[in-house]
């Protein structure tokens, strides 16, 4: 029987890697500086070097259902007390790349979104824990829709993007200056995506925004306008 991932890795090494020999050898010698942290939902629909035109150095990838922040202190209890992926991907990016700016990307037609109304199996107990971290999204709906779902996404990301600025090193880059924090939602079948703006309380196309997207504190002031979990980030009439 063929060996269809074989055949994929050497068509890499002999086919891809060529044109980029250069730059992974620069980056080998020199280390790695990437700009940006990129916390993006696990979905395969959603490929990063692909949506932003990056390459090789430029993103440091955290994936995870739902594209998720877990809380800095452990507060959930349970696993995420202990050994935890994304928060120490994100200590590591701040206190050991010095990225400059954090994207937390959702998308349309997310599974682990759909999963805080439907449920889960009975056996995916870390699955179960893990979407408590989204939970406070979720909408008081009676019957689920596809706009309920598509208000919930964009809810989630405004979510991870405040409970971001609960980590020490993120605040205080945050607060400095150096650091600038982007609330993306990617619509799948239209190539689209929607960047969240502080100032206007709503997600925005990227072909019609002024910016690639805002946290809830954008120029970081004590009275920001940090979104209210009772107050939909959707433009008017949405």
């Amino acid at each position: 029987m063929d060996d269809e991932w074989l055949a994929r890795l050497r068509h890499f090494h002999d086919n891809a890697f060529p044109d980029h020999q250069q730059t992974f050898q620069t980056l080998v010698e020199q280390g790695q500086h990437p700009s940006t942290l990129f916390i993006g939902c696990s979905d395969s629909r959603l490929v990063p070097y692909l949506l932003t035109g990056t390459g090789p150095g430029e993103l440091f990838l955290v994936r995870n259902v739902g594209a998720f922040v877990p809380p800095w202190d452990g507060a959930c209890g349970g696993p995420l007390a202990g050994y935890h992926g994304t928060a120490a991907a994100i200590e590591f990016a701040v206190l050991s790349l010095a990225v400059r700016r954090i994207i937390v990307c959702g998308h349309s037609h997310c599974g682990g979104i759909r999963a805080l109304y439907t449920g889960v199996p009975p056996e995916a107990r870390n699955l179960q824990q893990w979407l408590d971290l989204g939970r406070a999204a979720t909408l008081p709906v009676a019957e689920l829709s596809p706009e309920a779902l598509r208000r919930t996404e964009q809810r989630a990301v405004v979510l991870q993007l405040e409970r971001l600025m609960n980590y020490p090193m993120v605040r205080a880059g945050v607060e400095a200056g150096r650091i600038s924090l982007h609330g993306w939602h990617y619509v799948i079948e239209d190539g689209e995506v929607h960047v969240f703006d502080v100032t206007r309380g709503c997600f925005v196309a990227a072909s019609q925004a002024d910016h690639a997207g805002t946290g809830p504190y954008a120029h970081y002031r004590d009275d920001s306008p940090a979104l209210d979990q009772d107050q939909d980030p959707l433009p008017p009439g949405a």
